[in-house]
């Protein structure tokens, strides 16, 4: 695929971001400022990213062309492999950009790569031992690589260190943003969201301090909207709170635009470090986090210079 005959001239600017959705919340504004500093409008940048924000992506990132991949499909099957790697090809692109410090050489270092455009920048990425010669072949393809800083940095600050040494112009770290529709999905009185799971059951709250939490809120005249997705079902509500009809359990029940309501129209928000809080803060939800991942200071707690204030993070130093 890489040399596919393609015809006429490159045109236009390739961006790779083979991310989580929480990822995808902290790029998101980023994207708008490529345009600004690099021009040619959004109809010039094609985003490749991945299948499981696919739902949302049109709303978020409209007016942008968008190629959506199911990375799984893409390590694991040749033939899917392929598709996907002749239409990333045949864009025909005059720059293909990789700026994601968190990735997969095999994924998104080899779709810049196979883009064969003649102009391609990637960040230097987050190397261990086992991923090195990986890492150290394809960067040795790039025309540009772009070092963002030492671990742990967070995302934010990466994105504008890059775009800063990509086009020579000053970029300060903004906090993220996302558009969304209005669309109050639960109607009734104000309600406040509880997100009590993570496919990481290391950033998993106590369920109890959840349950406590819910009291709290009911006892003071909130609904409350338990969410997560499917298999983050964390213990069973209705066993300490009984069969109340102020308590929504909506655990991987809602699909991906339907939570995006859900977050946009609530009072506030209390979340484990996961995809729903980012989403719940880029949306200008009042949101409360508990930091219980890894990689402390890359995506959560925000740095200090780009601090939303809809946000707070709870945590031990």
């Amino acid at each position: 695929v890489r040399y596919w005959p393609i015809f006429g001239e490159p045109k236009g600017t390739l961006i790779i971001r083979m991310d989580g959705i929480g990822d995808m919340v902290l790029f998101r504004r980023t994207l708008d400022d490529y345009v600004n500093l690099l021009g040619g409008g959004k109809s010039e940048f094609t985003l490749l990213g991945c299948k499981s924000w696919e739902p949302i992506s049109r709303e978020i990132f409209n007016g942008y062309r968008l190629i959506m991949i199911d990375e799984h499909a893409f390590a694991r099957q040749p033939f899917y492999r392929f598709k996907i790697s002749l239409k990333v090809r045949q864009l025909n692109v005059r720059h293909a950009i990789n700026d994601s410090y968190f990735r997969r050489a095999m994924m998104a270092d080899s779709l810049v790569w196979l883009s064969g455009a003649p102009e391609t920048t990637a960040s230097l990425p987050f190397i261990n031992e086992p991923t090195r010669s990986e890492f150290n072949y394809y960067l040795s393809q790039v025309s540009r690589v772009i070092d963002t800083g030492p671990y742990p940095t967070h995302e934010t600050i990466r994105h504008y260190r890059f775009l800063t040494a990509l086009t020579g112009e000053t970029c300060a770290p903004r906090h993220p943003t996302i558009p969304w529709r209005a669309h109050n999905l639960l109607k009734g009185s104000r309600y406040v969201v509880l997100n009590p799971g993570s496919n990481e059951h290391g950033r998993r709250w106590p369920f109890d301090n959840y349950v406590e939490i819910a009291k709290r809120l009911l006892d003071n005249g909130y609904r409350v909207v338990v969410v997560g997705g499917p298999g983050e079902e964390t213990g069973d509500y209705k066993k300490f709170l009984g069969h109340n009809k102020d308590v929504l359990d909506l655990v991987g029940k809602t699909k991906l635009p339907e939570l995006l309501d859900i977050l946009n129209s609530a009072t506030a928000t209390l979340s484990n470090d996961t995809g729903p809080a980012h989403l719940s803060i880029a949306l200008g939800t009042s949101t409360v986090v508990i930091v219980g991942g890894g990689h402390f200071g890359s995506f959560v707690p925000y740095p200090e210079t780009t601090p939303p204030s809809n946000v707070r993070f709870v945590f031990e130093k």
